[in-house]
Formats: C-alpha cells, sequence, structure tokens
C-alpha cells in the first residue's frame, strides 16, 4: 500500500510543473552572422514575427546583420509593404562604419528604389534622416539600429535603445527605407529574399547602398 500523503503528491506534481515553466525559453534567437537576432519583438504594444534575416555584404566584407518584424509573415515584397500595424527594422553592426557613409548609403538605396515624385514627397524626412547620421558620428561593431513604424505616430529610429529624432510620420516613408533593402535595385540582391522568409544562402550580393 501507498502511504505517500496525497498532499505530498499534489505538492510534487506542482513543483514539477513549476519547473517545467521554468525551464522553457521564452523567447528564442536566430543566428545571423555571428549575432543573435530575437525571433519576436514587441512594438507599440503589438507582439511582431521575424519575417526574415540575413546579413549585408559588400565587397565581400560582412557589414551589419539585419532582421524585419511584421505582425504577420509575408513572403512578398507588396505583403511586406502593405502589413499592417507596427513593424521594425532591426540591425546589428558587424563592423565599424562611418556614420556619413552608412547615411550616404541609405539616400543611395532610396534613391534608387523610389520614383521621383514619390521622392519629392518625403524631402524633409529625407533631410532629417540625414541629419541623425550626421550627428552619430560612427556606427561601431555590436551597435544596434533599430527603426520602427507605429501607425498614428510615425518612423522611430533609435540607436542601442536611444532614440535619434522625433517621429518621422509619413508611412511612405518607412515604405522607402525598406525597399533600400526589398526594392527593384536592392542593397543586397542575396539579402532580399532572405528578409522575405528564404533559407540562408550566399550574401555575396551587390546592389545599390544601404
Amino acid at each position: 500500500m501507498n502511504s505517500t500523503p496525497r498532499h505530498m503528491v499534489a505538492t510534487l506534481i506542482l513543483a514539477m510543473a513549476s519547473f517545467a515553466t521554468l525551464v522553457v525559453p521564452s523567447a528564442q534567437a536566430v543566428e545571423v552572422g555571428g549575432v543573435k537576432i530575437d525571433d519576436s519583438a514587441k512594438v507599440a504594444g503589438k507582439e511582431l514575427k521575424l519575417n526574415g534575416a540575413g546579413v549585408r555584404t559588400r565587397a565581400l566584407f560582412k557589414v551589419y546583420s539585419m532582421g524585419v518584424y511584421l505582425p504577420r509573415k509575408e513572403t512578398t515584397v507588396e505583403g511586406v509593404l502593405a502589413a499592417g500595424g507596427p513593424r521594425r527594422i532591426t540591425i546589428v553592426m558587424l563592423r565599424e562604419v562611418n556614420s556619413d557613409d552608412f547615411g550616404q548609403a541609405f539616400m543611395t538605396g532610396i534613391n534608387a528604389n523610389t520614383d521621383k515624385a514619390e521622392k519629392g514627397k518625403l524631402v524633409n524626412q529625407m533631410v532629417k534622416l540625414g541629419e541623425i547620421f550626421q550627428t552619430v558620428g560612427s556606427l561601431k561593431k555590436g551597435d544596434t539600429l533599430t527603426v520602427d513604424w507605429v501607425p498614428e505616430k510615425g518612423t522611430l529610429i533609435e540607436l542601442n535603445g536611444k532614440p535619434q529624432s522625433e517621429a518621422l510620420p509619413d508611412v511612405a516613408f518607412f515604405n522607402a527605407l525598406l525597399k533600400i533593402w526589398l526594392g527593384d535595385k536592392p542593397a543586397d540582391s542575396s539579402l532580399k529574399p532572405l528578409l522575405l522568409g528564404a533559407k540562408p544562402a550566399d550574401n555575396s550580393g551587390n546592389g545599390q547602398g544601404g
């Protein structure tokens, strides 16, 4: 006959359940270019999923790892650009880059993938983006740049968790930034499919800035 009191059995079961809860990780990450990119992010109180991630290379050098976060997975450029709710671009530097050069690469990418009429509407925000990079000085290995789209507020840019400017209001500007990597002339032709959820491949493509 089992003489173990019922309350002791119940206590043991509860303890085991609590232990199981503790050892289950609350968040996971994928390794991209030697750095960990979280598979989810919270923006404006909303949980976003990592749509895709990869490494930006230029002249065979790894420049940064990046990921794009959306409310739900999208496999087409049109789907990413039309996604409702908050969105995020995360960039983790893999080498030091002068911020003027980095900013110029962004401008080159926008100019290559945005038509003249659309750029005309975004001039003020592009000027502000240039001012942000001028004040940064340089981006060092390990620095993390996040660019968030928050509906009814705008594009928020942070470096290592510190805001770099007030919100930039036009969603077309955030989409213009996305098109640096997802446009018809992407910064890195092999990075584009990775951001759309493709499995990792050789990241040796060359492109139009970014």
